[in-house]
């Protein structure tokens, strides 16, 4: 595929953004909140990724070049607008006070009944790694060596990132939702 677009194939980079398209999205709409913000990072990373295409060596997979791609351009537009991450808030791992949520009872929970939004309304409230790490683990269904890649962080440290963004992810679950209701 890439052969055919450093070719001139047109058509063969429409395919390339269609196959890694869900990939971009997920790791941009995890980590920047602004919705046109998103939109214009998305087609930013594949801007970025089709100027530099030359250059890719093949020491990884495309999907993890460009996870990293997007990763990067989000963290730099982050910075731009000085947004604060996980670590900047949170010197405590047990302070997640400013994480909580309103109660729902279990009558609307039922009537509502969406399980999928409502996970990802709480996914949604996990510090920017953590919910960067639990998509491209469990969504995209990437390595701990490929999340490490693209985050430039050791295996060792997504295992434990990924660990507590589910401990997280429970714990706003738990104070969201009743235990009955789960």
């Amino acid at each position: 595929m890439i052969d055919d677009i450093l070719a001139g194939n047109t058509n063969g980079y429409q395919t390339f953004i269609e196959h890694y398209q869900r990939l971009v999205c997920h790791i941009v709409f995890r980590m920047v909140a602004n919705k046109s913000d998103r939109e214009d990072l998305c087609q930013e990373v594949f801007i970025k990724a089709y100027q530099n295409l030359a250059s890719f060596q093949f020491k990884s997979k495309v999907s993890t070049w460009l996870a990293t791609i997007a990763y990067n351009s989000c963290i730099n537009h982050l910075s731009k607008r000085k947004a604060l991450l996980f670590d900047d808030l949170v010197t405590d791992e047990k302070s997640l006070d400013g994480f909580t949520a309103d109660h729902i009872s279990p009558y609307d929970y039922t009537a509502d009944g969406d399980i999928f939004s409502r996970l990802q309304k709480e996914i949604e409230k996990l510090p920017i790694q953590y919910r960067t790490i639990l998509t491209l683990y469990h969504l995209d269904e990437m390595s701990y060596a490929e999340i490490g890649e693209i985050m430039r962080l050791p295996e060792g440290t997504v295992k434990s990132y990924l660990f507590r963004a589910r401990k997280c992810l429970k714990e706003l679950l738990l104070q969201e939702y009743h235990q009955e209701v789960l």
